[in-house]
């Protein structure tokens, strides 16, 4: 059975407001949830950027559906303190939780004060990450001397199942990697034929009958026009090939780059229609691509609106 989660954007929207939508999206009949953990925003339209470790404990005393979040151990978060958080709510909310890794962008990780390393050296210090988690997982004491150091750590709270641990991936080349270690795999939306590849590369890494769950930009409103004014809007900002969004600093660094990016460019990025049944053809294709948890981020500010009509309108219609 397909999952349809509702995507907890807190770049866009404060985490009280986050609470409230993680709870209409259940009672309109979403069956899972997923947030993102920044920093900063991808822009300063955007204006929030609320701490996701602290929203999940409470959103998911709050509702009763399976949660996962993506983030990026290893410089702005030590590897060992993400372990504890994950186990932590793997206890209280068993078989609930899962977490995606990736190797992170500068716009967050970059308030540190220490260098960003380059993308060759943030895949090695994720795999690095990765391992720890698992070791902790799994109650071993941990000292580990690489990119990452850690010395003694044990973990003395740990759920009966550790979380699964997903790889993000953007390109072929990376979800080919993560294909190899990772317990699935978390991407986005491209173009049909570009996810093609995300997903084929995935699976001949090793990724074959893993899990794969994909985060699907759209935005929906009551006509095209207003829909795609919400898009770009909200989400010019975030079109650009992964060096560019990895490597700025700034959310005015990204208004600055999306200066040029115009209304009708955000039709490749984002699925803008105000029509439900596109949005379910949209869907099938995604389930013929073989996600098993599909996760809608619509990126415009009406977010209740939008609930309550794929609630109503494409959820029924696309799970079974």
């Amino acid at each position: 059975m397909i999952q349809f989660g509702y995507h907890a954007s807190h770049e866009q929207f404060a985490p009280s407001n986050l609470l409230k939508y993680a709870r209409l999206a259940e009672q309109a009949g979403f069956t899972a949830i997923t947030c993102s953990d920044h920093f900063h925003p991808w822009s300063d339209r955007q204006g929030e950027s609320g701490f996701a470790w602290s929203w999940l404990g409470a959103a998911m005393q709050a509702t009763s559906l399976p949660f996962g979040v993506v983030c990026a151990p290893g410089q702005r978060y030590y590897p060992a303190i993400i372990a504890q958080a994950a186990a932590t709510l793997g206890e209280m909310f068993p078989d609930r939780f899962w977490i995606a890794v990736g190797s992170g962008q500068a716009l967050n990780e970059a308030i540190t004060g220490t260098p960003f390393p380059i993308k060759a050296d943030r895949n090695l210090r994720l795999h690095e990450c990765a391992q720890v988690m698992r070791a902790l997982w799994a109650g071993k004491t941990v000292t580990h001397r690489g990119l990452v150091r850690v010395e003694e750590a044990k973990l003395y709270t740990r759920p009966a199942n550790p979380p699964q641990l997903i790889g993000a991936a953007i390109t072929p080349k990376t979800a080919e990697w993560l294909g190899s270690w990772a317990d699935g795999l978390i991407t986005i939306s491209h173009p049909y034929d570009k996810l093609k590849q995300v997903v084929e590369a995935f699976r001949r890494g090793g990724g074959e009958n893993k899990p794969m769950y994909l985060k699907v930009q759209l935005s929906y409103d009551r006509d095209r026009e207003t829909a795609l004014q919400g898009a770009y809007d909200q989400w010019r900002t975030n079109i650009f090939d992964s060096p560019v969004l990895a490597e700025l600093r700034h959310p005015y660094q990204f208004d600055a780059a999306a200066e040029f990016v115009k209304p009708e460019d955000m039709y490749e990025y984002v699925r803008i229609s105000a029509d439900p049944e596109q949005h379910i053809d949209w869907l099938q294709q995604d389930i013929e691509l073989g996600f098993q948890t599909v996760s809608l981020h619509n990126v415009n500010r009406e977010q209740q609106q939008f609930i309550e009509t794929f609630g109503e309108k494409v959820l029924p219609v696309v799970s079974f």
